[in-house]
């Protein structure tokens, strides 16, 4: 059986404390992938300073129509300012006008352009998953095949629990638990699309139930889950160091990518730590 990981750092670019957990993370621990995001503030560090210093590591777009400002003119996304005002359900719903996705297509299209002219891209992801949304996957196999991207993520996780109340006890868990049902839907339709257009995916994601409470248990738990299947998994983490040493889940999440204790389990249990180039080969 053939069993790879993907550990990947959502988020790059959007600020100094997200690049300096990439360059970290990369250098000193498990991570293997991060997807950048065009619009960041810190983006120009990002593939001025921190990929430069990573030769390896598997860079994405993190496209974002979500939070921060536009890079195109597209009011039906954003305020009068440019900054991006949709929540999901409202991506959803504008997701069947056609005007909308011809919005979306054309932010899309810039924020590709500007991670393509400044480094080399291999996989497509998304801010909030909202690539997900059918119509707009659509736009994104289109936009993959476009510009010779191998990869684009999808959104199946395998339900599994840790053994802690904690974690279950708070307003996130239930929300979590409703995303995995819509995202494992929209994965289910959108899948034969990227067959056909021979783009390739991850079999199950790790990170939608425990979003915002990642640690090591939960990928711990989440490979575990699967270790008896020949598969490509991907877990997901938004990850921060920050100088001042100020904490929060973020610093966990970047903890678990200097955990040895997890790298020994991923290989005891059959995972081979990989990047999306590699595990596509």
């Amino acid at each position: 059986m053939t069993k790879k990981f993907i550990l990947n750092a959502d988020d790059f670019g959007m600020s100094q404390a997200f690049n300096q957990a990439v360059l970290k993370g990369y250098q000193q621990g498990i991570l293997t992938s991060a997807s950048i995001c065009s619009n960041g503030e810190a983006f120009e560090s990002a593939v001025g300073e921190i990929i430069p210093q990573c030769p390896n590591l598997s860079v994405g777009v993190h496209l974002n129509i979500i939070e921060g400002k536009s890079l195109t003119d597209v009011r039906m996304l954003t305020d009068e300012y440019g900054n991006f005002n949709n929540g999901y359900g409202a991506l959803i719903l504008k997701s069947f006008n056609q005007e909308f996705l011809k919005q979306v297509e054309q932010e899309f299209r810039a924020q590709i352009k500007m991670a393509i002219s400044r480094t080399k891209i291999d996989h497509i992801d998304s801010h909030v998953h909202t690539h997900a949304i059918p119509n707009i996957f659509k736009i994104v196999v289109k936009l993959a095949k476009e510009y010779n991207i191998p990869y684009v993520r999808t959104q199946f996780e395998h339900f599994y629990m840790i053994p802690s109340i904690k974690k279950h006890l708070t307003f996130a868990y239930p929300i979590n638990l409703i995303k995995i049902m819509l995202l494992n839907t929209f994965t289910m339709i959108n899948k034969p699309l990227l067959k056909e257009n021979n783009l390739k995916t991850n079999d199950y994601l790790i990170g939608v139930g425990y979003t915002g409470m990642m640690s090591d248990r939960t990928i711990a738990y989440g490979l575990k889950s699967l270790m008896k299947k020949d598969c490509l998994a991907e877990a997901l983490i938004h990850p921060c160091y920050y100088d001042d040493g100020k904490t929060d889940h973020h610093t966990t999440e970047f903890e678990l990518t200097q955990n040895e204790d997890l790298r020994a389990f991923i290989k005891e249990i059959g995972f081979e730590l990989s990047n999306h180039t590699d595990a596509i080969l």
